[in-house]
């Protein structure tokens, strides 16, 4: 976002304009709560704000909602199934929700489902999940060590919260025999992206509120048996520089030195996409038959799913044979910009 669209949105803050509300939201560095831009309670200055075009962007930023201005909610309407959810999430937001604890609270699972889509274009579970992230990224984004991310957070023990920080990122590196991958937030123009390293390999680079994060996080970890804690490398620094010319256009061509883990199968697969032209894409069917088994189109389809290194293995530019966007674990939004996007670095 420029400095210009900040200013107008502080200058709304400040005045509490109503025509703001639901165009952006402000995040307080201070108090790490996010707001509507009619907000009653004292404004902060400046240089303590971050705004945000959508909630679900604030609570991956780690943000928790404010209680007196409840952005979550409508300014204008109160539901009360999205409020009583809201506050579920805020008792215990590291919960894993499950059809049960729905039944608990007398709330019909598709109604809630429903209602969080409508209001926030993504279901009850994404939000609960994006809370849930969102904590253990706010420890990522500060480059905390593993102590000061536990006082940060509020936790009295440590046991607290390594259950908290484990539920994402896996156990901390006294449990790993001292083996740690570090993790770094990286902010894009699609949105923030989460790299994990060590000091010669990139290992994952994902959007953070990519589905099945965790479950790429865990299969990571555990495969290499390692911890993942806070913090940065030479190749940290090396890729953030490479995304930094990509989607300024000024390069498309990523050098940092990859791991790729996993089957002989999907390594061919992913080492295969990495030889589509820039600028073009191909079907499922193209990449087996290129990689010399045209039957098995659906097996290439779950290993460009298992990619775990987005935009350095274009998986974006596999779509399906009638020409359709197919699937994206980053979203389709963001599928569509990156192919328009190196199109346009193709054509010049």
């Amino acid at each position: 976002m420029d400095i210009e669209t900040r200013h107008v949105y502080y200058s709304a803050l400040i005045e509490r304009s109503k025509e703001y509300d639901g165009i952006f939201y402000v995040g307080v560095k201070t108090t790490g709560v996010f707001c509507h831009a009619t907000c009653p309670a004292k404004k902060p200055k400046f240089e303590n704000c971050e705004f945000f075009s959508t909630a679900k962007e604030a609570l991956l930023a780690s943000y928790r909602p404010c209680k007196r201005c409840n952005p979550l909610l409508p300014p204008s309407q109160q539901s009360e199934t999205i409020k009583r959810l809201i506050e579920a999430v805020e008792q215990n937001p590291e919960k894993r929700w499950k059809n049960q604890d729905f039944k608990d609270l007398s709330i019909d699972e598709s109604t809630a489902r429903r209602q969080f889509k409508k209001r926030f274009g993504m279901t009850f579970v994404e939000y609960a999940r994006a809370r849930r992230v969102g904590l253990a990224m706010t420890q990522i984004r500060a480059g905390s060590t593993v102590i000061n991310a536990q006082l940060d957070a509020g936790y009295e023990s440590g046991s607290g919260f390594r259950d908290a920080f484990t539920k994402i990122l896996g156990e901390v590196p006294a449990k790993t025999g001292g083996k740690a991958l570090f993790a770094t937030w990286i902010d894009t123009p699609l949105g923030p992206m989460i790299t994990i390293v060590d000091d010669s390999y990139l290992y994952l680079l994902e959007f953070v509120d990519r589905r099945g994060l965790e479950t790429e996080v865990e299969r990571l970890r555990k495969k290499l048996k390692v911890g993942i804690i806070p913090g940065m490398t030479v190749i940290t620094e090396q890729i953030k520089a490479e995304l930094g010319d990509y989607f300024s256009g000024k390069s498309y061509t990523f050098h940092t030195p990859c791991y790729f883990l996993g089957s002989d199968f999907e390594k061919s697969v992913w080492n295969t996409l990495r030889l589509i032209p820039l600028g073009q894409t191909c079907s499922y069917l193209t990449v087996a038959r290129n990689i010399g088994n045209p039957n098995a189109f659906r097996a290439v389809a779950n290993a460009n799913g298992k990619n775990q290194l987005a935009i350095i293995v274009p998986c974006h530019r596999v779509i399906n044979k009638n020409g359709e966007l197919g699937g994206y674990g980053g979203g389709l939004n963001r599928k569509q910009w990156l192919i328009a996007h190196e199109k346009g670095g193709a054509d010049e």
